[in-house]
């Protein structure tokens, strides 16, 4: 089995004080990288990443993901540009079009379009380029330029999506694809060959023109989702039913392999969207629940962890909540998950 990475991520819903301490004991277990959520309704990535920042000393940081429809690219990049700088050139930007726009009364007419323009927006503001942009639905006049010094222009990004246009729209400008609220290898296999079909069809890798768009090389796959990991895995399961029963809605609508009918769905949905996650968690079999989150003794999760990476991922994350305490998760995660999984992953 190959090399690969391991990381943390962490939802924001905590005191701001309480990030830096967490990413500390995450990067002292020896994890890769900590991601913050950037989800709606939560406390925005930026304050928590800062306290990251300033507590790491290694790990790569970075928001998963932003949505160019809350958060405008010059928003955007002046965020990721100071996280990178506070974190010594150890920031990545995530991007994503969200969920749960409708809360806001937002439905994008062109997400796609969007997405790509976004992160075009972003790397010429970190470049500082005064040449004009004409996009569809954003655009730089040109002219004038972030007024600072940026730290580190061809910083990575990251772009979270299922969807295979918006990933061939994007390729040409990111490092990496993660694929959120998913546990299922059969997802990272057909990823995989999209992948590498992508890697060489003609248009999307990058040309002479938009040479500093990404790093070069193939684009990693990242995978990630809730994750509770407890010496009783039946209570594990039980509260990992209920994490994830706010983000299987989402997820069912992009994975067709989970196993899960329209109507037993429906339910699921209702029940969510009055935040009545226990009626929600029992719909939600141990099949459906291995495919769409990490859930059970530590043993079970390294298993879980490694099925992913031989299907084909390079990066497997690990969501909140971690455990039926966070620390006692993110302890189990560290001396118990992690090294099994750098033994196998060697």
């Amino acid at each position: 089995m190959r090399a690969a990475q391991f990381s943390v991520a962490l939802q924001t819903d905590l005191a701001l004080a309480a990030y830096g301490p967490l990413a500390a004991m995450i990067e002292g277990y020896g994890f890769d990288g900590v991601t913050v959520y950037n989800d709606l309704l939560y406390q925005p990535a930026w304050l928590p990443l800062l306290e990251i920042a300033r507590h790491t000393r290694r790990v790569a940081i970075g928001p998963a993901a932003v949505n160019p429809f809350t958060c405008h690219p010059i928003n955007i990049a002046g965020n990721i540009a100071l996280i990178d700088e506070a974190s010594q050139g150890r920031a990545y930007l995530g991007l994503a079009r969200g969920a749960w726009l409708d809360y806001l009364g937002i439905a994008p007419a062109r997400p796609v379009t969007a997405l790509r323009e976004a992160l075009i927006c972003v790397r010429r503001l970190l470049m500082r380029s005064t040449e004009p942009f004409s996009g569809e639905v954003f655009q730089l006049v040109g002219g004038d330029s972030l007024r600072w010094t940026i730290l580190r222009p061809d910083l990575p990004f990251l772009l979270g999506s299922w969807g295979e246009r918006a990933i061939r729209a994007c390729y040409d400008q990111i490092a990496e694809i993660k694929l959120g609220g998913s546990a299922n290898p059969t997802v990272v296999q057909t990823l995989r060959r999209q992948l590498a079909a992508l890697a060489h069809e003609p248009g999307t890798t990058a040309t002479a023109c938009n040479a500093a768009a990404r790093y070069t090389g193939p684009v990693r796959l990242a995978i990630g989702a809730v994750c509770v990991v407890d010496e009783d895995g039946a209570a594990a399961r039980a509260l990992a039913r209920r994490e994830a029963a706010l983000y299987l809605p989402v997820i069912a609508a992009f994975d067709p392999t989970l196993p899960v009918d329209p109507v037993q769905l429906q339910r699921i949905q209702t029940a969510a969207a009055a935040y009545d996650f226990v009626s929600a968690a029992r719909d939600i079999s141990d099949e459906l629940l291995q495919l769409v989150a990490f859930a059970g003794t530590p043993e079970h999760v390294v298993q879980q962890a490694a099925d992913l990476i031989a299907a084909g991922a390079d990066r497997v994350e690990f969501g909140t909540p971690h455990g039926l305490s966070k620390h006692q998760g993110l302890k189990l995660l560290g001396e118990r998950v992690l090294p099994q999984l750098r033994q196998l992953c060697a």
